[in-house]
């Protein structure tokens, strides 16, 4: 296979910093959690002996076109929710490293039919598998206006969000919102300030919650705990706050929450994981020059105790 396919699918973020960050033994076991245009996974193979192991997880079906023809690469066409289950099911024990990129691939946000850009007009979309059947419309159809609200405000941080969730439920009778011009023609009215920037909070609060992003992360961090085996290194590049916050308390608690402290009792968590990155590392000057898109990225790394 080609090795400059994914350059028009999705470009690695921060290669050096992840493939020199899961510490990779050659002949060990490795789990891309997203693997995309295979970038990542690319840089992992050249790193592992013969004996060594590649399982490739990605949900998205255009992704299998990426797949390199390498005896040591298992791919699993499914959500890395379903971790544990799939590594059971091909009777994969204990990986000696974990890998998940969870920014939407540059192929996804290219393709207008999709339905993630704002930039093109298509269908309101935003599946990341295309073989279930509810889209970013049958939300804004049928959703309630408060889990509108709620949303828009906890996963686009939109600062009108009320206003933005009374609007979509005052016009969804008597105006088609299926496609993306139609939609961003509904509610120009009360867009606030940069639009490019409203619309962009708005289709990601639509697309975190159509494809369960947060909900399937937290899954697969607790199951990648369980399934690492003891000295095993977990990758994590995240590309918002939301993401972030949720990878930063699971390494350093163990758990999503902040919990409280309870004065005068002493309670020793067991924790799965160490911290291996205090701070997130961020891409370098000259990754962003080259790739725009990661600006935003940030990568943390943590270890099986």
């Amino acid at each position: 296979m080609d090795n400059s396919s994914d350059s028009g699918y999705h470009i690695p973020v921060m290669l050096k910093e992840v493939t020199e960050g899961l510490n990779i033994i050659p002949g060990g076991i490795y789990v891309d959690c997203t693997f995309g245009g295979g970038g990542h996974s690319r840089a992992i193979l050249e790193r592992l002996s013969s004996s060594g192991r590649l399982i490739a997880f990605d949900q998205d079906p255009d992704a299998r076109r990426n797949i390199p023809d390498d005896p040591r690469v298992l791919f699993v066409p499914q959500n890395f929710r379903y971790l544990q289950r799939f590594l059971r099911l091909h009777e994969i024990e204990n990986p000696n490293g974990i890998l998940a990129d969870l920014g939407v691939s540059s192929h996804q946000f290219d393709e207008a039919e999709r339905g993630f850009s704002t930039r093109f007009d298509a269908k309101m979309d935003m599946r990341m598998d295309t073989r279930s059947e509810k889209t970013a419309f049958d939300i804004l159809q049928n959703y309630s206006r408060e889990d509108l609200q709620k949303i828009f405000s906890e996963y686009g941080e939109v600062t009108n969000s009320k206003t933005l969730a009374a609007e979509i439920v005052s016009v969804r009778d008597s105006l088609d919102l299926s496609t993306i011009n139609q939609f961003k023609a509904a509610i120009s009215g009360i867009v606030r300030g940069n639009p490019n920037k409203y619309f962009a909070q708005v289709f990601q609060a639509l697309r975190i919650e159509l494809n369960e992003e947060l909900e399937a992360l937290k899954e697969m961090l607790v199951q990648a705990a369980e399934v690492l085996k003891p000295g095993g290194r977990i990758a994590v590049i995240t590309f918002h706050s939301l993401e972030d916050r949720i990878v930063k308390n699971f390494f350093k608690l163990g758990s999503f929450e902040q919990e409280e402290e309870v004065p005068f009792i002493q309670t020793e968590k067991k924790r799965p994981l160490k911290q291996i990155t205090r701070k997130p590392l961020i891409p370098q000057p000259d990754e962003i020059k080259l790739n725009p898109r990661s600006r935003s990225a940030k990568l943390r790394i943590a270890e099986k105790i």
